[in-house]
């Protein structure tokens, strides 16, 4: 081999051992070699014939001490890395094995072990040798090199020093360390319902006026820095966002903040306001001018919304204003705030009376933005927080300051219902033309002047004591009236049973007047009857008597005529004497006053006819006589 070649003894361009051209300089260089192996040691003699063993897991880095002479002898000038073999680090590595003529005089060789880089992490290229870095790079470009195995392929390819923008995936490499260093970092991890902002440091500036970089294809996510610079991409803020996954990316050319994914709740509408894109033509129209509209894509306010969701929307390029759609409560009371904190910097409203009086008024406005009026909200204010200050605050705090001073306190507090009707009524007269609907407005906690409330709260009581007093009054007359209706209930039953016994006795009267006419019908009836019967009887019997008395008195004329008149009498009075059981013989007999004495027959009627009058109780009996 001439001398001068660049090349190591033994050894081509691609590391191919030369073919021995002196078999005999070879026995004998084994021969020499067996007897100082045996005199000075294994590994020195190896040493000593130049030879070197690289084992498996490493790689072999030469450096040669000097060169034979020639113009390639020495490195030129700011290099460090031997490419045709001058004196320095060789950029060749010694692959596992055995190697030759490699003379410890003239070579050393230091064994490293392969580089490794493990699941999960990414290694970071740095080159001590190469093209210096030109046009505004700060990362060397990518160059074939079998991811740095070859450094000579590197350097002949125009690999650059300095950092390089191109990773090394996991694995294990033989990389020549004198050349390249070689740091792990951690890939980047993006977890669920997260994104990745991407801020680059290499590529094309951003044209004036301009926040972020356009999206450009063909980079595969910015793992291949490269690609993306050869695609015309741009240095700085990137527009476009990473999503949940691993990515090898070389955190010297981009760095990645990681952001929650930008979500729209249940009931609002998202507006995106776009800081980037082509500036787009105003959708609105002639009837509204109050701030522009533009397709989704555009540089702008979006006339479409965003539905509720979550979406992968860059917060560095694009601003989401969630507005609710459904009914907003805001509170104008100091120390209250809904969970929306759009209140949060409302109070409590000062108003001053007609009267000279000042009071407070907490109030509750309810308003309503439509799904497809909330760009236009945003477009003309920005944000919820500058409807609220601009707008709602001013106009309802001057419409009650304004109602107030129309009237006195007490007037403002008997008329809350009517003031709070024609809140509504000219609150939402005002909000129509701001694209806000309102609800209602609610007047709440209305706070007078202690002064007043005192006075106040004296008549009240005043005529509170009135009232409770004639509430009593009519308490105890209606306590009098029933124990009166008590009374009267108690001998209700009584009057019942009375009125039921008169009643009674009303229906037995008449059922006796109608029996007695019944009866008196039938005996007169009866009577006529009886009448008839007797008179047709009595003629019966007159005539029949008639007859017998003829025909006794025709008897008796014909006795009397027999007899004389005063013996006939006799006769027929001891008949009826023998007849009725009369005792013929008195039991006292007595004579006359004048000595004359009476007939038997005398005796015998006076004493019939007392008999006739003990029977009928008219003479008084004697003692012990029945």
């Amino acid at each position: 081999m001439p001398v001068g070649s660049g090349m190591l003894p033994g050894q081509l361009g691609n590391n191919q051992l030369l073919v021995p051209v002196n078999n005999t300089l070879i026995f004998y260089s084994v021969l020499l070699g067996a007897f100082l192996t045996l005199a000075l040691g294994y590994k020195f003699f190896i040493r000593i014939l130049g030879m070197v063993i690289v084992p498996n897991n490493g790689a072999g880095i030469v450096t040669k001490k000097f060169g034979l002479g020639g113009k390639n002898t020495t490195l030129p000038d700011g290099k460090i890395v031997a490419m045709e073999g001058e004196a320095g680090i060789q950029a060749d590595t010694l692959a596992p094995g055995l190697h030759f003529w490699l003379w410890p005089w003239q070579y050393s060789v230091i064994v490293v072990p392969f580089i490794t880089v493990e699941e999960g992490k990414i290694g970071i290229v740095e080159a001590r040798d190469g093209v210096p870095l030109s046009g505004g790079r700060v990362l060397a470009k990518q160059v074939d090199c079998d991811a740095f195995q070859n450094a000579r392929a590197f350097l002949q390819n125009g690999g650059q020093r300095g950092p390089q923008i191109t990773v090394i995936p996991p694995g294990t490499y033989r990389i020549n360390t004198s050349l390249f260093s070689v740091s792990d970092v951690p890939a980047l991890e993006i977890k669920d319902n997260r994104v990745g902002i991407i801020t680059t440091k290499e590529g094309r500036s951003l044209p004036t006026g301009e926040i972020a970089g356009i999206k450009v294809d063909g980079h595969n996510s910015y793992q291949d820095g490269e690609s993306f610079i050869g695609a015309g991409g741009y240095k700085g803020l990137q527009e476009q966002v990473l999503l949940a996954g691993r990515y090898f990316i070389n955190p010297q050319f981009a760095t990645v903040e990681l952001v929650d994914m930008t979500e729209v709740p249940i009931a609002h509408a998202g507006v995106v306001i776009a800081y980037v894109g082509e500036v787009g033509k105003d959708v609105t129209g002639e009837g509204f001018r109050h701030g522009n509209l533009v397709e989704k894509g555009k540089k702008g306010v979006w006339a479409e919304p965003l539905d509720p969701g979550r979406y992968a929307i860059n917060p560095r390029t694009h601003r989401v204003e969630n507005v609710p759609t459904a009914n907003v409560v805001l509170n104008w009371a100091t120390g209250k705030t809904e969970s929306h904190r759009l209140d949060e910097k409302l109070s409590t409203i000062t108003v001053r009376s007609s009267d000279g009086f000042k009071f407070n008024l907490d109030v509750s406005q309810i308003i309503h933005i439509p799904r497809n009026d909330a760009p236009k909200v945003i477009a003309r204010f920005g944000s919820m927080v500058n409807l609220v200050t601009q707008v709602l605050e001013p106009t309802i705090g001057n419409y009650f300051r304004n109602a107030a001073q129309n009237s006195d306190v007490i007037e403002f507090l008997k008329s809350r219902t009517e003031r709070q009707a024609d809140a509504k009524k000219q609150i939402g007269e005002a909000l129509d033309d701001y694209n806000v609907g309102a609800v209602d407005t609610l007047i709440g906690d209305i706070a007078p002047p202690d002064e007043l409330m005192k006075t106040l709260t004296d008549r009240k009581i005043a005529e509170q004591e009135r009232v409770t007093y004639e509430t009593q009054r009519q308490a105890e007359i209606v306590r009098k009236e029933l124990q009166q209706a008590r009374a009267v209930a108690d001998t209700q039953a009584k009057v019942v049973d009375s009125e039921r016994s008169v009643a009674i006795a009303e229906f037995a009267a008449q059922a006796s007047i109608k029996r007695a006419e019944g009866e008196a019908r039938a005996k007169t009836a009866i009577a006529e009857a009886d009448a008839a019967v007797i008179k047709m009887v009595g003629g019966a019997e007159a005539e029949k008597t008639q007859k017998i008395g003829l025909a006794e008195a025709a008897v008796i004329k014909q006795k009397v005529e027999a007899t004389s008149r005063e013996n006939f009498v006799a006769i027929e009075v001891a008949r009826a004497l023998a007849g009725s059981g009369q005792k013929l013989v008195p039991d006292i007999m007595a004579s006359g006053v004048n000595g004359g004495g009476s007939t038997i027959i005398e005796m015998l009627a006076a004493s019939m006819f007392r008999d006739q009058m003990k029977a009928q109780s008219i003479l008084p009996v004697p003692a012990g006589k029945g």
